[in-house]
């Protein structure tokens, strides 16, 4: 059991590399590079979610960062539910679960990205002062 909780610790921790091990595995199991890097988003995400969200109680000295997700997530279900049901006249639900989840992957890189350079500015400028 401490494996598994230490394997998703690290691969929580460092969110590129299962990006990197489900696209190598898939590609070259099934050699579509499309398929691969739409699994290798979709896996990715939920390991950039909980990323991110550590790094935004780390920063920001909060402990509502997972919480600020799933807030973001449910705002984005319903504006996208609703201009699918505006457009369309009807709700496809998997159409719009696979929309949110790669729209979170985008975000949730960005938000890596900024909250790691805001985490070591903080600690090169804060600690080091």
């Amino acid at each position: 059991m401490d494996f598994l909780k230490n394997s998703f610790t690290f691969l929580s921790i460092l969110p590129f590399f299962p990006f990197l091990l489900v696209y190598f595995i898939h590609y070259r199991w099934k050699h579509n590079k499309k398929a691969s890097l739409k699994l290798a988003m979709d896996v990715t995400t939920l390991f950039l979610i909980i990323s991110v969200s550590a790094l935004f109680n780390l920063n920001f000295d909060s402990k509502f960062g997972f919480y600020l997700i799933l807030l973001l997530l449910l705002i984005a279900i319903g504006l996208i539910g609703s201009a699918q049901t505006r457009i369309k006249g009807k709700l496809d639900i998997q159409k719009m679960a696979k929309i949110i989840w790669r729209m979170t992957f985008v975000l949730m890189s960005f938000s890596y990205l900024v909250f790691t350079l805001i985490g070591l500015f903080k600690y090169i400028f804060i600690t080091m002062s």
